[in-house]
């Protein structure tokens, strides 16, 4: 596969993530949105690696510490997300203030 789909492919990742995040009023959207992200991210990474210098693991390397960093968000975020609707009974991010209280 060339270098530019790859790219496109991962532009495209990019963009409905960052589209997503800016305008989602719910947590859990913008958590699956902010997966897109890292996933766009992880993307690159890998092509730009095996394009420029497939010998050398450094963009593999980098992919797997997003990928790492995603888990963690992965396994945090719905916990906060599930503690927030608890107190609040919403998982609208404008009324999840938690320091008004």
């Amino acid at each position: 596969m060339m270098l530019e789909h790859v790219l496109v492919l991962s532009a495209y990742l990019l963009s409905i993530g960052i589209y997503g995040l800016i305008t989602s009023r719910n947590m859990v959207r913008a958590l699956m949105c902010l997966e897109l992200i890292l996933n766009a991210v992880n993307i690159n990474f890998v092509a730009f690696s095996d394009f420029f210098d497939s010998r050398q693991l450094k963009g593999n390397i980098f992919s797997i510490f997003v990928i790492a960093i995603a888990a963690a968000e992965a396994a945090i975020g719905p916990a906060i997300v599930s503690s927030i609707y608890r107190n609040r009974k919403s998982t609208r991010i404008n009324q999840s203030n938690l320091l008004n209280k």
